[in-house]
């Protein structure tokens, strides 16, 4: 039985991991475990936008890897907009609210973010996922890369 791949929606702090002193060991893991194919990797047009200003290398980055782009839909904005109705997070925090938002709508399993304040955060999990489900959405899983990255044996 051929098992369907992991599709990952990585944020902008992902990419931008890949070069910082304290996620570069498990984020350049986590490329290299993409580059072997052992994920669908998606992204959305909001990420593009934020790596707009990002050095060269970082942008770089993207070229190497093999993903998919995902737009931004009304959809994602409007489920957006209820996390912070919900108090999930603040005003100030809608761009991580559109991301979680873009990967729920599209059926994404797996949301890959550095983002310990708003993101990966048990507490902001739980309220995310309480609106999913309510608006008839699955579970969105929320990790960073050291949670998912494959490291060999022996």
């Amino acid at each position: 039985m051929v098992q369907k791949k992991i599709s990952l929606y990585l944020d902008t702090s992902v990419i931008g991991g890949y070069y910082d002193k304290e996620f570069e060991q498990e984020t350049q893991m986590l490329f290299q475990n993409i580059k072997d194919g052992k994920f669908d990797v998606f992204i959305s047009n909001l990420t593009e936008e934020e790596l707009e200003n990002a050095p060269e290398k970082v942008k770089k980055l993207l070229n190497d890897l093999k993903y998919r782009t995902i737009e931004v839909s009304l959809q994602c904005k409007d489920l957006a907009k209820e996390y912070i109705r919900e108090n999930v997070v603040g005003e100030t925090s809608m761009d991580d609210c559109i991301h979680i938002a873009t990967a729920t709508v599209n059926n994404i399993d797996l949301l890959v973010s550095w983002n310990f304040k708003h993101i990966v955060n048990f507490q902001r999990i739980r309220g995310y996922n309480s609106i999913n489900l309510k608006n008839g959405y699955k579970q969105l899983d929320i990790r960073s890369p050291k949670e998912i990255v494959y490291y060999e044996m022996g």
